[in-house]
């Protein structure tokens, strides 16, 4: 069955072709181009995913955002004119799933679209990871060893939840590395072992033999799956 896309932009021209282009790649659009007629036509039909312009003429697309998120968990996708970084990071944080400038290319709108899709497709992975007697609360970015929080920075939180989430897979200096690219990272890989160290001085009952992360010998690193309780 054809996913259903509701748009919701002032630009006929702009929605016109939209939806000529996503039409032949077997989606279904409808357009609405107030905020209100988009509200409305959300609280009678089902979509699959909204595309949103931010700049409506009967409202202000990032609290148009604001209430579609509050009201429902439909992928969002915010299109518009400004490309302005805080505009990205405001609409995101806010609850948008994507964002895309225009002018765009129809390809990439259709590529991003696939892309929310899937992962709404995709069941989410728990909020709180339980290894025995260790929890990671992803919600929160705590670390608790026998119910007593484990004091970590940002980044040794990250890379230890990057490993944890693949426990049981050798994980090279690089992958960790290229997983966490949305992290500040150190210039050079051998920070990543400073790091580990001080994540093993934090969940390990002796650090100096270590039974959650474990060193692979030339390789990386590997959280174990079957850990003491």
């Amino acid at each position: 069955m054809a996913e259903r896309i509701l748009m919701i932009d002032d630009d006929a021209r702009l929605a016109a072709m939209v939806s000529d282009y996503l039409g032949g790649a077997g989606f279904r659009l409808t357009i609405a181009g107030t905020a209100r007629d988009g509200e409305a036509l959300l609280k009678r039909e089902s979509f699959d995913a909204v595309i949103l312009d931010l700049m409506l003429p009967d409202a202000d697309g990032l609290d148009l955002c604001r209430r579609l998120r509050g009201a429902t968990d439909v992928p969002i996708l915010m299109l518009t004119a400004r490309g302005e970084p805080m505009d990205r990071v405001v609409g995101l944080e806010i609850g948008a799933d994507d964002y895309l400038a225009k002018p765009f290319e129809p390809r990439e709108l259709q590529a991003r679209l696939r892309a929310i899709l899937r992962r709404k497709g995709t069941p989410q992975r728990p909020e709180v990871l339980r290894f025995g007697r260790l929890e990671i609360d992803k919600g929160a970015r705590a670390v608790r060893l026998d119910g007593e929080d484990r004091p970590l920075t940002g980044y040794q939180f990250t890379l230890l939840l990057t490993l944890a989430e693949r426990a049981g897979r050798v994980l090279t200096r690089d992958a960790l590395m290229d997983l966490m690219k949305g992290e500040k990272l150190e210039a050079f890989d051998r920070s990543v072992d400073v790091h580990i160290s001080r994540i093993r001085a934090a969940i390990e009952d002796d650090p100096r033999k270590p039974r959650r992360i474990l060193t692979v010998r030339g390789t990386g690193y590997v959280f174990a799956k079957d850990q003491d309780r």
